[in-house]
């Protein structure tokens, strides 16, 4: 099982730590997220708690 992605960690951070490619996490237009972008923001962003 997998932790939660912590709030407070930036696009970058978690992209390079869960070994993914640049770019695979995207805004809902369909393009890239900014890498200093936290996941806090992203999350209210789509109404998740």
């Amino acid at each position: 099982m997998v932790r939660k992605i912590r709030s407070d960690a930036t696009v970058g951070i978690v992209e390079k730590t869960r070994g993914l490619p640049p770019g695979t996490i995207r805004n809902k237009n369909g393009r890239d997220t900014r890498s200093d972008k936290t996941v806090k923001t992203i999350r209210k962003e789509s109404g998740k708690k």
